[in-house]
């Protein structure tokens, strides 16, 4: 986007009034935020709900909408970060849980429900073999240490930009300025907070993402030290970044070429991209898949599957995958309604048409007004970039302008619609139970966002709808 002294100005004024109006409306959610800082460490839950102008304090879902304390009403495509591909109080989840409820929550022992939901994954993403976690960290953390066990090496390569969950040993180049990222050639293993040792970062190289040359790199300048890598398979702490045509399937060989194994992370896509996640669209089997967010249906709850000879090392107890809430009964009933009842085809195919007339309609507005953006979608994921060209790499992901990603979620949000708010990083999320209508409206606010900060249609940069 254009960044010239009259632009600034233009935008500093478009986000000062609708922080304004933001503000405003939400009085309760002010009063609050006041309250909580006495005895919540930064006024909320999670440091990812510290937001500008304020965290937004909700009451209660149903279907496709949210209320927050002063009443007003969203359309849900924040979706929790990508936890709520059912929407909220969805039937089936709803009796689920509360029949599980009713029978007891927490044995630390298998229910049967557990090898429904094992069959039904090993059925959508061609693994055979699952455990369960409670949280995407869990999932990452025990595919790391599975890799390591397995192979008897120390050192992982992660992919520069991705978030792997709070960990120590992911918790590394998750997103670094430009002044600590390293050179574009050689990424640096900069820590993502305080409270990562150096030892630990040490341990975990950093490639860039779509970068074959710099993965064989790493292995050759460390032979037989590489445990394995984790990736998303498709990258979504950055907006959403694709993987070049055949870069997953070579990325499999090379590390198998030097006794490493690949684990997707599939925590964010795995049920959001589809059915089968990447794995099943770009068909690339990886030897361990992790997945979380929307598995639950809003229950918390994540599953580690892998190959069979990955996974016997668990069975055999070369490495023991323990917690006391692993697979538990509230959360395993939860998981099958999900797979079972959710998650359909029919379900899948709504998603598509609504998907299309999301990117469509933003498109239109971009063109009409003159914005260099475009739209980037996977299933049920989408993100307008602010950028003219494609976006391949995090260091593609830093030169996008943060402001627009913020006015645009400000305008959503005074128009009643619940983005994520962490600007260009985050995505939206289309439910099982949105409508034409929830998509419509997400449309019109683009199109005043977009008439309050465009040039007109004869300054269209615009490019094509990336699907």
């Amino acid at each position: 986007m254009s960044t010239d002294r009259s632009t600034d100005t233009k935008l500093k004024e478009i986000i000062t009034a609708q922080e304004e109006i933001f503000v405003r409306r939400q009085p309760s959610s002010k009063r609050l935020a006041g309250q909580a800082a006495g005895h919540l460490a930064g006024g909320v839950t999670s440091s990812w709900q510290i937001t500008a102008p304020q965290p937004v304090w909700l009451s209660r879902g149903r279907g496709s909408k949210v209320w927050d304390v002063d009443g007003n009403e969203y359309v849900d495509l924040h979706g929790g970060y990508g936890a709520a591909l059912a929407g909220h109080a969805h039937p089936a989840i709803a009796q689920a849980i509360s029949e599980q409820a009713a029978n007891g929550t927490h044995f630390a022992q298998p229910t049967p429900d557990a090898v429904t939901v094992a069959t039904e994954l090993a059925a959508r993403f061609g693994l055979p073999s699952w455990r369960f976690a409670n949280s995407g960290t869990e999932a990452t953390m025990d595919a790391i240490h599975l890799m390591r066990s397995i192979t008897g090496r120390d050192l992982i390569i992660k992919i520069e930009g991705c978030y792997h969950g709070h960990h120590d040993s992911v918790q590394v180049s998750v997103a670094p300025g430009e002044e600590e990222a390293g050179p574009p050639e050689k990424p640096s293993s900069a820590p993502a907070s305080s409270g990562i040792p150096k030892a630990i970062t040490d341990l975990t190289l950093i490639a860039a993402f779509n970068d074959l040359g710099g993965v064989a790199r790493l292995l050759d300048e460390h032979q037989g030290q590489i445990a394995g890598m984790i990736l998303e398979p498709v990258m979504m702490n950055a907006g959403i970044i694709k993987p070049a045509p055949g870069y997953l399937a070579q990325l499999k060989d090379l590390l198998h070429d030097h006794g490493a194994l690949l684990t997707f992370d599939e925590v964010k896509t795995g049920l959001t991209v589809g059915p089968g996640g990447v794995t099943r669209d770009e068909n690339v089997q990886p030897d361990l898949i992790t997945l979380a967010k929307s598995l639950g249906g809003g229950v918390a709850v994540a599953a580690v599957g892998g190959t069979a000879d990955v996974m016997e090392h668990v069975a055999s107890g070369g490495y023991e995958m323990v917690g006391t809430f692993n697979g538990n009964p509230l959360a395993m009933a939860a998981t099958r309604a999900m797979l079972t009842e959710v998650a359909t085809p029919q379900a899948y195919e709504r998603i598509e048409r609504l998907r299309q007339r999301a990117a469509a309609g933003i498109t239109e507005a971009i063109e009409a007004n003159g914005l260099t953006a475009h739209v980037v979608t996977a299933g049920a994921k989408g993100c307008v970039v602010f950028a003219a060209d494609p976006v391949t790499s995090y260091r593609g992901f830093l030169g996008v302008d943060d402001r627009y990603s913020h006015a645009h979620w400000l305008y959503q949000h005074n128009g009643g619609v619940f983005l994520p708010p962490w600007g260009k990083i985050e995505q939206w999320l289309i439910s099982v139970q949105h409508n034409e209508a929830d998509i419509d409206r997400l449309i019109a606010n683009f199109a005043k966002f977009a008439k309050a900060v465009g040039n007109g249609a004869t300054g269209n940069q615009a490019m094509r709808t990336e699907g």
